[in-house]
C-alpha cells in the first residue's frame, strides 16, 4: 500500500506546475497580452491626447485623413459582400459541381473555367482553395489555374466596385474584365503548353474536415474578413500617404512616363496585397496616373500579390509558386498594356 503524506492543517496546498511549461504559477514571467496592450493603447492616447490632437489638424494629416476614410468608407460595403459570397461558395458548393460542369477536353476547358470565375463572386483569399479541391477532384490543372485567375477578378462584386469607383470611365470595366480574362486563358494554356506534373503538388485535403458547413462558413468569413480588412486598410494608409506626403512634382514624374508608371502601379499592387473587392477605390484615389497604369494595377494584383505568392506556395508547392508567379506578373502587365491601348 502507497503511503501519502498530508500536510499540515491550515498548511498551504503545494502548487503544481502549469501544463506545458514546467513552472509553477508563481514562476511564471509577466507576459503582454491583448486587453493589457489595448488599455496601454488607451491610457497612451489619453495622455498624449493635446499632442496627437494638433498632429492630426495639421492640413498634411487632414487631406491624410480624407482619402484613407474615403477609400476605406466606399470599399468596405463590397468586401463584406464578396467575403460572404466567397465563403457561401467555398462551403456550401462542392468541388464536384465544377468537374461536372467544364467539359473534358482541356483546350475547352480552359475558357470555360475563367468565364466560370465571372459568375462566381470569391475574393482571391477563396480562388486558391477552390482551385485546389479543383485539381483534387481530377480537373485538369491548366482549366484550375484559369478558373484561379478569372474569379477574383472578373467577378460581379468586383465589376459593380470598378464601375462605382470609376463613375466617368466605364471603359475601365470592359478593360478589367477583358485584360483579365485574356490573361487567365493565356496562362491556363501556357500552363497546359509547358507545364510538368513534377512542378504542381496537388492538395492532398480539404480545408474544412471535421466541422459543419455552419461553423466551416462563419470561420472561412472570419478569416477572410481578418485578412482581406487588414490589407484593405494597408492599402487605404498607402494610398493616402502616397497622396498626402509625396511631393506633387515626383507624383507627376512618375506619372508622366509612360513606361515607368505602368510598371510602378503594378508592383505597388504587388506589395499592397489588396483585396480584389476593393482595389478600385484605391487605383481611382492615384488620380495623377493614366488610365492604363491603374488597369495594370487592377489587372495584377488579383492574380499575384504577396498574399497569393505565399498561398499558392502553400497549396500548390514552392515549385508551382516560383514558375507561376513571374509568368503571371509578366502576362498581366502585358495584357492590360495592350487592352489599354484599344479601349483606352
Amino acid at each position: 500500500m502507497a503511503i501519502t503524506e498530508e500536510a499540515p492543517p491550515g498548511a498551504a496546498a503545494p502548487q503544481q506546475a502549469a501544463p506545458g511549461t514546467g513552472k509553477r504559477p508563481d514562476q511564471e514571467g509577466w507576459h503582454l497580452n491583448s486587453p493589457l496592450a489595448l488599455t496601454l493603447l488607451l491610457v497612451v492616447v489619453v495622455v498624449l491626447q493635446g499632442p496627437i490632437r494638433g498632429a492630426l489638424s495639421t492640413p498634411v494629416m487632414q487631406s491624410w485623413m480624407t482619402v484613407f476614410v474615403a477609400v476605406v468608407v466606399q470599399a468596405l460595403p463590397f468586401l463584406v459582400l464578396g467575403v460572404l459570397l466567397s465563403a457561401a461558395i467555398a462551403v456550401f458548393v462542392p468541388p464536384s459541381f465544377f468537374a461536372r460542369a467544364l467539359p473534358s477536353r482541356p483546350a475547352l476547358a480552359v475558357p470555360v473555367a475563367g468565364i466560370a470565375g465571372a459568375v462566381l463572386p470569391g475574393c482571391e483569399c477563396a480562388s486558391v482553395p477552390v482551385a485546389g479541391a479543383l485539381v483534387r477532384r481530377g480537373v485538369t490543372p491548366a482549366a484550375a489555374i484559369a478558373f484561379l485567375l478569372s474569379a477574383p477578378a472578373i467577378n460581379p462584386i468586383v465589376l459593380t466596385a470598378t464601375a462605382v469607383a470609376f463613375p466617368r470611365d466605364p471603359e475601365m470595366v470592359v478593360g478589367r474584365f477583358v485584360a483579365s480574362l485574356l490573361v487567365a486563358c493565356a496562362m491556363g494554356w501556357l500552363w497546359q503548353r509547358l507545364g510538368r506534373t513534377d512542378w504542381l503538388r496537388p492538395p492532398t485535403h480539404a480545408g474544412h474536415e471535421g466541422q459543419s458547413k455552419g461553423e466551416a462558413f462563419w470561420g472561412s468569413v472570419r478569416h477572410d474578413m481578418m485578412h482581406a480588412g487588414g490589407f484593405l486598410v494597408l492599402g487605404a494608409m498607402a494610398a493616402a500617404t502616397l497622396k498626402a506626403v509625396a511631393p506633387e512634382s515626383w507624383l507627376r514624374t512618375a506619372a508622366g512616363n509612360p513606361v515607368f508608371s505602368v510598371l510602378a502601379l503594378a508592383v505597388l499592387a504587388v506589395v499592397l496585397s489588396i483585396c480584389s473587392e476593393a482595389d478600385a477605390f484605391v487605383a481611382a484615389s492615384l488620380t495623377q496616373f493614366s488610365l492604363t497604369a491603374k488597369l495594370a494595377f487592377l489587372v495584377v494584383g488579383p492574380m499575384i500579390d504577396l498574399k497569393l505568392f505565399a498561398m499558392q506556395a502553400g497549396t500548390f508547392g514552392r515549385g508551382f509558386a516560383l514558375r507561376f508567379a513571374p509568368a503571371t506578373f509578366v502576362l498581366a502587365i502585358a495584357g492590360a498594356v495592350l487592352t489599354g491601348a484599344v479601349l483606352l
